[in-house]
């Protein structure tokens, strides 16, 4: 099923509008692919092109030929890493936030590859430093803005049906009303329902709604072009008659397709392999497996680096004002829970009295708390106290961004994290981080009821289900913005 948007209804038994829009949905969404990457090809040369002709004189960019050869080469670059990528998935054309990463992420990709290239050609020393900021920094505001105008265009087409194919659901019963239930749901499915179609009706209130008729009006519907897509929803008939109806829709040009019973849809969205000939569905995978590790490892021991060596000076500034306002040391370690439930001992700026602080069984900092000394108080508001956890993420045993790691011992209205939610433990199926998902959507300080927990642990999960540099990326910009404008932290 092609993926991308708003469901149509279908509500009725006539026969579907826009009979010869539909039928043309297929091309029209691989027109559009095509035209997204065209666009944005363009844009990286164009733009590249157009800097070198308005900073010739600036940066004195001689010899000419060699800064046109980059410009064009870096559009040949993007192309081919914009695919590895997944830039023109559906998904990502039809999501600001998921195009906007994977186009930065892209471009930044394509920016170190040439930077590699030209360090082992030795070849980097000639080129201008000021045209190479400004050649970058102009083509990535370029791509945002094409893609935010072509999202922006394609949304438009979409809600008008543009790219819909039109969908028949054969099977009326408990399964069918559940995939009916999911496309029309499901805000990414470029689908419209023409109806669902079954031999035995509904037989109870539970059908699939609107009922068009039996597998004969299917034909007839098919025959007249109203149909783009079969898919076959039919958990309780025999092989025989799933045999004999398959092949009765296979002498016909329309697309084919089986629905599993998938538990109510739970398991929905899970890729398929083959074993084999023998499909199977993956159910979890291991999150940020393989070279996606190594990727995220260095992007930690890269940048952990470079902002702990700038900001080593005033480090040491709030350090002196740490022991000069209350006495005990400077820093304060904390056993936490990281990858894999291991155990670890996190970094902090101390910011309570040392006669308060707590190892084990941890209450907590409120709101006034008399525990936290003056500096304390900034250093919290600031989240400056979390800054040493940079130790932690050069030493490996946190990553810049993740789920936020607690103490074992920590609890909410009496209960251990570890047991108010069963899906919490899967916190721990990557590196706990510095900052997180959950903490610039506002989920962060205290957390003092069930509701505030499962905030934090939904939008964990979804970091570690959707994690891409990018989206790190974009993670630790918005901390920018939570740190200058904190709502929660004391």
């Amino acid at each position: 099923m092609s993926p991308v948007t708003d469901a149509g209804n279908g509500a009725g038994a006539g026969p579907p509008k826009q009979n010869r829009r539909a039928s043309r949905t297929p091309a029209m969404l691989e027109l559009s692919s095509l035209a997204a990457r065209l666009f944005e090809g363009l844009t990286v040369l164009i733009v590249g092109l157009l800097g070198i002709w308005l900073t010739f004189a600036i940066f004195d960019l001689r010899p000419l030929d060699e800064y046109v050869r980059v410009a064009w080469l870096s559009a040949v670059v993007y192309a081919l890493i914009g695919e590895l990528i997944g830039c023109y998935d559906v998904d990502a054309r039809f999501s600001l936030r998921f195009g906007w990463t994977r186009v930065l992420t892209a471009w930044i990709g394509s920016c170190v590859a040439m930077l590699t290239l030209a360090f082992f050609l030795k070849a980097s020393e000639g080129f201008s430093r000021g045209w190479t900021v400004f050649w970058f920094v102009s083509v990535a505001l370029s791509l945002v803005v094409v893609r935010g105008l072509t999202t922006v265009g394609l949304r438009s087409l979409k809600r008008r049906g543009i790219f819909n194919e039109r969908v028949a659901i054969l099977g009326a019963n408990t399964q069918g009303r559940r995939l009916a239930s999911y496309i029309r749901s499901n805000s990414v499915l470029t689908v419209d329902i023409v109806g669902c179609y079954d031999d035995r009706g509904t037989g109870d209130d539970g059908g699939c709604i609107p009922l068009r008729g039996g597998v004969e009006q299917l034909l007839t519907d098919i025959r007249a072009e109203r149909i783009d897509q079969v898919i076959v929803a039919m958990p309780f008939a025999s092989d025989e008659e799933l045999q004999d109806v398959v092949g009765r829709l296979a002498m016909l040009p329309v697309l084919i397709r089986l629905a599993p019973d998938l538990s109510s849809f739970t398991m929905a969205g899970q890729s398929m392999v083959m074993l084999g000939d023998l499909p199977l569905m993956t159910l979890f995978e291991r999150p940020i497996n393989d070279v996606d590790q190594v990727i995220k490892r260095v992007e930690d021991l890269l940048l952990g680096s470079i902002v702990l060596i700038l900001a080593a000076p005033f480090l040491a500034m709030v350090a002196l004002a740490i022991k000069i306002d209350s006495p005990g040391p400077v820093f304060f370690k904390q056993e936490r829970e990281g990858f894999n439930h291991r155990r670890f001992r996190i970094w902090k700026f101390r910011s309570m009295r040392n006669d308060t602080l707590q190892y084990d069984e941890i209450k907590q900092a409120q709101v006034s708390d008399p525990r936290v000394t003056r500096v304390g108080r900034i250093i919290r508001a600031t989240s400056i106290d979390e800054i040493p956890q940079l130790f932690n993420v050069v030493i490996g045993n946190m990553s810049l961004v993740g789920p936020r790691p607690h103490a074992p011992s920590t609890r909410v209205a009496g209960v251990l994290f570890s047991e108010a939610t069963q899906k919490y433990a899967a916190r721990h199926r990557v590196k706990p981080g510095m900052t997180g998902w959950a903490q610039v959507n506002g989920w962060r300080g205290e957390t003092d009821t069930d509701e505030k927990l499962l905030k934090r642990v939904e939008f964990d999960l979804f970091y570690i289900d959707h994690w891409s540099v990018g989206f790190d990326l974009y993670i630790m910009a918005r901390t920018v913005a939570a740190v200058l404008f904190p709502k929660s932290a004391y």
